[in-house]
């Protein structure tokens, strides 16, 4: 029993000692008296009932003047339980007690659990709502703590994530819990053992880490908006030099997703320019001169420019770039590079700016209705096509590996497939833009993927897209060429030019485009 608990039950039993004291009290100086009608503990009991309940039926009284004082004490008790009472049933239901009740009752729906109330956290909630209308939102607060109120139902339960699963009882599907500051994981007393928990945990971190344990999965805020910009922007035949001023948090993300996305044309013409430190970032990925021109312009390979000098000084890059991408990791030094390129560089393109606020007549993303989405955090269709790409490459490889089996690094590579997806689709489908991949949109594209192999230009085309999206996955991870496949030592006899592969090498990249067609079946069953 915690000390609190017993606290309460000391007080309670002083208090019920206390009131036997007055009906006795009450008892001995009535009983006696002329004309009294307490003449027994029980005449005392009833009068005291009806003195503190109000009511005051007034059939027993007291005489005796330590009876009336001893009736002067129930009257005051009575003002203070209804008082007390009227206190417990308000913060019953403005607590604890009632968003349990509701909870309980609620057992079937999908819960989600978000630990705090913040402007990330209501921009997700809403979305989760969006999808799923009769999902318990669950804010770990207090609700008289905070100024603004969610206009949507959710409740505010400040306690554990322990004590919320605790109420499900197992029924129905787990509950998913939310941590969305950075590196909340390791510090939120609240995430404390929750991977003993069954429930599914989505934490951002900067670690790295997509996996930690069975249900903790890790989320990068950067990530999510650099899978978004290039999903909503995606590189266009007419994007031959891209700037990135930032290489930050942001800009690190948006070069890592141009590079292992930005695959869509075989003549590989593109140039990168970033301004920021890279240093730290060169270091780590030493193999991308296989797959990249670095500093320099190498024949069949798009290029990445690293300037060490500032972007100011630039300006004859910034008038002839395709595409300008400011992503400051802070907000205001971003703006204020806008304001600058406007009013002093002759640019001719498209500046996009990473922003949170919006304003008319800036091409801005990255809001956090881009980023704290159920797709980008969850990432549900994508682990779904993740998972189903690896489940119909097993039914034509032998002894390949379920998906839980896989490596972290087998797993991204299976997710790469799944991201460039998109990118295949838009190729095949001559870069119209479309709502979402549906199984109709795959179709569409596999069917025009059966056209082009007819063609051997065609398919030559598509299989050199697809070997330098490979061959820069594994660059980007430092695996180069060797006599054959050592996953310990990070070699393969791939990862070489396109022209150095022998025919059976360019049939395997087939797969990728082929899949499309699975994809479609699957899809469209799911819908179904």
């Amino acid at each position: 029993m915690n000390k609190k608990r017993l606290n309460y039950l000391v007080v309670l039993l002083g208090f019920f000692v206390f009131y036997l004291f007055l009906l006795f009290v009450l008892y001995l100086s009535e009983r006696n008296q002329p004309g009294s009608n307490i003449n027994s503990l029980a005449d005392a009991f009833w009068f005291s009932i009806v003195t503190i309940s109000t009511v005051g039926y007034g059939d027993v009284t007291p005489k005796s003047p330590l009876g009336y004082a001893v009736g002067f004490i129930f009257i005051v008790m009575s003002t203070g339980m209804l008082v007390a009472l009227f206190g417990s049933v308000v913060s019953f239901i403005t607590s604890e007690g009632f968003p349990m009740i509701k909870l309980r009752m609620n057992r079937r729906r999908n819960w989600h659990y978000l630990a705090e109330l913040s402007a990330e956290s209501d921009t997700l909630a809403r979305d989760i709502l969006k999808e799923d209308p009769e999902a318990i939102i669950i804010f770990g607060v207090n609700r008289d703590e905070e100024a603004e109120k969610p206009d949507y139902p959710c409740l505010f339960i400040n306690v554990s994530p322990a004590r919320i699963v605790e109420q499900k009882k197992g029924i129905g599907e787990k509950c998913n819990v939310y941590f969305l500051k950075e590196n909340d994981i390791g510090r939120n007393m609240k995430a404390m053992d929750i991977f003993k928990l069954p429930v599914n945990v989505y934490a951002c971190t900067m670690s790295g880490q997509e996996k930690m344990s069975g249900n903790i999965n890790f989320f990068h805020p950067y990530d999510c908006c650099a899978r978004s910009y290039w999903r909503e922007h995606p590189l266009h035949h007419s994007d031959n030099m891209i700037i990135i001023i930032g290489f930050g948090n942001y800009g690190l993300a948006m070069l890592e997703r141009a590079i292992l996305l930005n695959i869509n044309d075989a003549n590989f013409d593109v140039q990168y320019h970033i301004f920021g430190d890279a240093e730290r970032f060169l270091n780590i990925h030493n193999h991308l001169g296989t797959a990249f021109g670095i500093n320099e312009i190498k024949p069949g390979h798009d290029s990445l420019f690293f300037h060490n000098e500032d972007w100011s000084t630039q300006h004859e890059l910034m008038q002839n770039a395709d595409r300008i991408i400011i992503c400051e990791d802070d907000e205001p030094t971003g703006w204020d590079i806008l304001w600058q390129l406007q009013r002093y560089y002759n640019c001719k393109c498209q500046i996009d700016l990473r922003s949170n606020r919006k304003a008319p007549g800036v091409s801005y993303f990255g809001t956090n209705d881009e980023i704290y989405t159920v797709d980008q955090i969850v990432r549900t269709k994508l682990n779904y096509a993740a998972k189903a790409m690896n489940d119909l490459y097993r039914r034509s490889v032998d002894k390949s590996l379920d998906w839980d089996e896989l490596s972290d690094q087998l797993k991204q590579s299976k997710i790469a497939v799944a991201d460039h997806l998109y990118v295949k689709v838009m190729i095949l489908r001559n870069y119209k833009k479309f709502a979402e991949l549906n199984w109709r949109i795959c179709q569409q594209a596999y069917e025009a993927y059966c056209i082009a192999k007819q063609d051997p230009e065609k398919l030559d085309s598509l299989r050199r897209i697809e070997h330098a999206r490979w061959v820069r996955f594994y660059c980007y991870y430092n695996w180069n060429y060797g006599n054959r496949r050592n996953d310990r030592l990070h070699e393969n006899p791939m990862i070489v030019d396109y022209d150095m592969l022998n025919s059976r090498q360019r049939a395997y990249h087939d797969r990728a485009w082929e899949l499309l067609g699975e994809i479609a079946s699957l899809l469209k069953r799911q819908e179904r």
